[in-house]
């Protein structure tokens, strides 16, 4: 296998002595041959199966040129927007325009188009009529069925329909893309790829089509949004590829989406063959002069331990896309990798993270998931944690005391999230110490979101009790090790079921933590989550009970002053949020008060002398 970047251009192809390519990829994102991108780890895995693959970075979708760099492929395109849903990476959650993009040359922005994955896969099809066009990555895999678009404020058909693409290879992909290649290498015609699991499809009938749960039409869904609630939890209960069902879309009388089963779980030695392969662990060196691509900064010395996560926060992607069921890499695969890292000449002997989703997470919940997957109706710590959950940290453990001894590392640090209500359930409390004793640097960040127990149930977080009992055996460990480490939480404002009054509870909470966030997160309704499906419709698809939802940009903005309540620049909107709340009882000059009386603002004081 050549130890080199894959060809990014014409010269590159010919360079390797190749006449053609067998897929163009074309990505989103600049060309970064590193096992955190998405179309690295698919494209050295279809070179370890003998395919040759060419990358398109960023192309100019203006321009049909820009996607003919090495004539037409031997089996097809593939199309990628990117490591994130590319309308999340153009815009904050007030639809603003961001600056800066962190996967382009130099932090540029503006050098791929809103809704990459339908512009790539039109440009494609306006150019090679008949070419197969493959869809995958983040933004076509929670895209696959007809969604609620956030940016658009419509429910939009499927992506594998608007992009003029033949197949979407979901999830992380990399069984199905091989059975893809090999299936077109083998003659099969891309229209009959339709059995695959880890596909979406599309067929003119269900003759073809077997034991398929048909789902509401795209016109129905369209009309009510209590049919979307309903369909989109039928969605949801189908993401296992143990009990997952097979899913049929209707659009009119003559076609038909038809979602395949997820693929499998990867394997550990599957896992450990993928974090193997020649990858040069960097950006394309095109891109220096730009500056390089910022985004390597942030997992350039970090291990991905895992992947999955049987969480099941209601406002994450994850279930959709890696699935409930925990994949792990060997000890051995990552010993190897942090070798590998501290050879690296910037590297000054700290690993920055070993994780995944959730960093202790190293095993599936429950050994029922194994042979009859994961649980339809119920999670598995949610609202409380599951008889059948086996909590246990000893394999992490052993991983990160094997990486501290590894030769040139100073410090292994864990800043991917860290479920501490899975903690809690360990009665053994050696990873809490150790935690704290070798893998925080004096501050922790932790994700309760919220402190409101009707809040947190939208959500499908711990109740806030929960995040109390962490907190005082956080802080009693760290008095027994005499150490001063703190805790830094995440939280989230305006998520479905967040009342003006559940706002002003997270602002008393802040009040008496005696910390103020510089930023927070507003909920961002990005596809295929519970918590989106809940903004669009006012219910909670798990009940189909009605749900309170901020949704006007004024409410947002009040109920994320209230969390930042000591910031001068929010005091008239703070004042306004308490009136509407009734808690006038917090304006004052009492200890528990979040603001003193109401003074005009600057703007309402100049208006008023003149």
């Amino acid at each position: 296998m050549n130890r080199n970047f894959l060809p990014l251009c014409k010269k590159d192809m010919q360079d390797r002595g190749w006449d053609g390519v067998d897929f163009a990829y074309v990505i989103g994102d600049a060309y970064v041959d590193h096992p955190s991108f998405g179309h690295a780890v698919i494209s050295r895995v279809l070179e370890a199966h003998g395919f040759r693959v060419g990358i398109i970075s960023q192309p100019d979708w203006r321009n049909k040129e820009s996607i003919t760099e090495y004539g037409e492929p031997r089996l097809g395109f593939l199309v990628s927007a990117g490591n994130m849903d590319s309308m999340v990476n153009h815009y904050s959650v007030s639809k603003k325009r961001r600056r800066q993009d962190a996967y382009t040359p130099g932090g540029v922005m503006g050098r791929r188009p809103d809704y990459a994955a339908v512009v790539y896969g039109n440009l494609i099809r306006q150019t090679y009529k008949k070419i197969p066009v493959i869809l995958g990555g983040i933004e076509a895999s929670l895209r696959r069925l007809a969604h609620y678009d956030y940016w658009s404020g419509k429910i939009k058909r499927s992506i594998l329909l608007d992009s003029g693409a033949d197949i979407i290879s979901y999830g992380m992909g990399e069984h199905s893309i091989v059975e893809i290649a090999e299936g077109l290498d083998g003659g099969i015609a891309v229209e009959d790829l339709i059995y695959l699991d880890g596909t979406v499809v599309k067929v003119k009938d269900l003759n073809s089509v077997y034991d398929a749960v048909i789902l509401p039409s795209y016109e129905k869904l369209q009309k009510s949004p209590k049919i979307y609630a309903e369909s989109f939890y039928e969605q949801y209960r189908n993401t296992d590829s143990v009990s997952g069902k097979r899913l049929a879309e209707p659009y009119g009388e003559h076609l038909y989406v038809v979602q395949n089963p997820p693929s499998g779980p990867l394997s550990q030695l599957e896992m450990d063959d993928i974090y193997g392969l020649p990858y040069m662990r960097t950006y394309h060196p095109s891109y220096e002069k730009a500056g390089g691509v910022p985004a390597i900064a942030e997992i350039k010395f970090s291990l991905t331990s895992t992947r999955g996560c049987f969480g099941g926060c209601n406002f994450c992607a994850l279930t959709f896309h890696q699935g409930r069921v925990i994949q792990a890499r060997s000890h051995e695969s990552l010993l190897k990798e942090a070798r590998i890292l501290t050879e690296e000449p910037d590297f000054k002997g700290y690993i920055h993270d070993v994780g995944g989703p959730t960093a202790n997470f190293r095993q599936p919940s429950c050994k029922k998931q194994l042979k009859f997957g994961v649980c339809k109706e119920r999670q598995c710590l949610f609202p409380k944690a599951c008889s059948n959950m086996e909590a246990d940290h000893s394999d992490y453990i052993n991983l990160l005391r094997k990486l501290r001894n590894v030769p040139k590392v100073k410090k292994v640090f864990i800043r991917s999230g860290i479920r501490f209500d899975y903690l809690l359930e360990d009665k053994d409390t050696t990873f809490l110490r150790e935690l704290c004793q070798y893998h925080v640097s004096g501050q922790l960040k932790v994700a309760p979101e919220h402190v409101a127990d009707e809040v947190l149930d939208k959500m499908g977080k711990p109740r806030h009790e929960v995040y109390q009992k962490f907190t005082k055996e956080f802080t009693d460990m760290n008095l027994r090790l005499k150490k001063k480490q703190y805790l830094v939480p995440y939280l989230m404002s305006s998520h479905p079921g967040s009342d003006m009054k559940a706002a002003v509870e997270l602002a008393e909470y802040c009040r008496d933590l005696g910390y103020m966030p510089e930023q927070v997160q507003d909920f961002y309704p990005t596809p295929s989550t519970i918590s989106t499906c809940m903004y669009y419709t006012g219910l909670d698809p798990r009940t189909m009970k009605k749900v309170y939802v901020p949704r006007s940009p004024h409410e947002k903005a009040l109920q994320r002053a209230l969390i930042q309540y000591r910031n001068p620049k929010n005091y008239d909107l703070v004042i306004e949020a308490l009136h509407k709340a009734g808690r006038t009882d917090l304006i004052g000059f009492g200890e528990k008060c979040l603001v003193k009386p109401r003074r005009l603002s600057r703007k309402k004081l100049n208006a008023k002398r003149r």
